[in-house]
This record gives C-alpha cells, sequence and structure tokens, in this order.
C-alpha cells in the first residue's frame, strides 16, 4: 500500500468539497491517502509515495512561497504535474503561449505603467473587456469594463494583468469544464453566471452541473492539454480546460494544471476517475 498526500489549504484542512470519495476511491485501489495543508511544517512529504496538488486554494495570495513549497517537494516525492507546470500554468499569460497552437480567447498584457495606453487599445480592438490579474483564482479581481471612464475599474487589483475581450455567450451558454486524465477527455462540467455577472462560480451566484461530454469540446480540451505539454516538454497527468463558446467555435479560456476544483459534489464519478490516474502513479 502506497502513501498519497492531497494537497489543500489551511482554511479547507479536509480538502475540497466531496474530498471523502476521493480518500475512499483511492483506498480501494490500495492507497492511503490523506489530506495535507501545503504549508503546514509538520508534514513529512519525503515519507509519502506520491502528492497530488488538489484544493490548494490560497496559492495565488502566496505563489512564491507556493511555488518554493512545490519544487522542495518535488526534490524528495513525485509531485504530479509538478512545479515547473504550475510557475508556468500560475501567470495567465501562458494563454498567449497557447494561443499559438490551439483557439484561446483572445489575450494581451496589462502592467501599471502602460494600463492607460494598453487598455485603450484593448476598448478599441473589442469594445467590452475583461480585465484578470495574471495570477489569480475564484475570479477574484475581475473587472468589466467598456471605457476608461468606466467606474467598475475601481475594483482592479494589483498590476500585472491580463485583458481579453468580453465573449458574450458567457451569459448565456455559460462555461464549460472538461477534464483531461492521462491525456483524455473523461467528464464535462457546464457551469452559468446569473444576471449580469460573467463570473461563473458559487461565491457569485453561479451554477454547475455534470452534462455529457460534447465531442468538439473534448477534442479541443485534448489539444491543449497536447499544446502545453509540447511546450512545457512535461507530462501532464491531469488537466481541467475551461472552454467557451466564441464566434468561430470553442475556445479556451483557462488551462488550469495546479489545483482544478473537481466539483465532486456535483459530478462524484470524478473521484474513481482521478483515483485511477492517481493509481498509476503511485
Amino acid at each position: 500500500m502506497s502513501d498519497v498526500l492531497l494537497v489543500t489549504c489551511a482554511l479547507l484542512p479536509d480538502g475540497e468539497a466531496g474530498g471523502d470519495l476521493l480518500v475512499a476511491e483511492l483506498a480501494e485501489r490500495g492507497h492511503a491517502a490523506r489530506w495535507a495543508v501545503w504549508d503546514d511544517p509538520a508534514v513529512d512529504w519525503a515519507a509519502a509515495d506520491l502528492v497530488a496538488v488538489r484544493s490548494a486554494w490560497d496559492y495565488q495570495r502566496r505563489c512564491p512561497e507556493f511555488l518554493a513549497w512545490a519544487r522542495s517537494t518535488a526534490a524528495v516525492t513525485p509531485v504530479l504535474n509538478g512545479p515547473d507546470v504550475f510557475a508556468w500554468n500560475a501567470d495567465k499569460r501562458y494563454l498567449l503561449d497557447l494561443a499559438a497552437l490551439v483557439p484561446v480567447v483572445p489575450t494581451a498584457l496589462l502592467d501599471e505603467a502602460g494600463l492607460v495606453p494598453g487598455l485603450t487599445a484593448a476598448l478599441e480592438r473589442w469594445g467590452t473587456v475583461v480585465i484578470k490579474p495574471r495570477t489569480g483564482a475564484g475570479g477574484v479581481g475581475v473587472v468589466v469594463a467598456d471605457s476608461l471612464s468606466d467606474l467598475r475599474l475601481e475594483g482592479l487589483v494589483a498590476a500585472p494583468w491580463v485583458v481579453q475581450p468580453l465573449v458574450e455567450s458567457v451569459r448565456t451558454s455559460g462555461e464549460s469544464s472538461v477534464y483531461v486524465l492521462g491525456g483524455g477527455a473523461v467528464a464535462q462540467v457546464d457551469k452559468a453566471a446569473t444576471g449580469e455577472e460573467i463570473r461563473v462560480h458559487e461565491l457569485y451566484g453561479g451554477s454547475s452541473r455534470p452534462v455529457p461530454l460534447d465531442a468538439d469540446a473534448a477534442v479541443l480540451a485534448e489539444d491543449a492539454v497536447r499544446a502545453a505539454a509540447g511546450l512545457l516538454d512535461a507530462d501532464l497527468p491531469y488537466a481541467r480546460v475551461d472552454l467557451m463558446r466564441g464566434a468561430g467555435g470553442w475556445v479556451v479560456s483557462e488551462l488550469e494544471l495546479i489545483e482544478p476544483g473537481l466539483y465532486l459534489d456535483v459530478q462524484p464519478a470524478l473521484a474513481g476517475r482521478f483515483a485511477d490516474l492517481v493509481a498509476r502513479y503511485a
């Protein structure tokens, strides 16, 4: 029996919603799994056979510290996806790399010094735009603006940012998350925003539901993961690919390679799928 540590954060010591299912599924496959807080000094990471980052949902606030932890942990035991992948994926500028290979929501970089000219150019090019922190999660700091005088710009968090056109379909068909495990798409969760909100997270009134895999979405999700693996020359055991419907079909909005929520509360079957993946590496 191998020991697997499922990485979480101090605010979620028992892991993501439905995390008990993942522990149980791993036990059925002969692996002793438990949740461990990534910055807990009492955890002996070297004693584990495998580490899988799951709900470290404070990494975006402490990214240098989190990446240092990932590097030191990977030096003593295997970490799925691994620190180099985490470092690349933690900065949303990765979308520019990915856009050369697969359809991606158009993305430009913004910093404090170039905010006004950069935002002016984006507004002229795209009309209504979405500004996101380059290292961020959970929809925190996302701002929609349609002019330089838009009062919503007062909600900007610290630079740097990415800026993108508003994909109008997020208000109608929402966003779809496709899970790619071991290189193959295995499940899809559709997420809907409410009212004028574009964020699909429950915190902002959004909702999530499991749906059958859309064939075209599955192909793009697999292509995106394969493209990222090629860019990084890395094995990518797990990924969640967030997609929206653009004018010409599906486009990638995010590629989650660090700690994508599995939505086990609405898609409990993913616990077994993820456990199967972990069992291949443990």
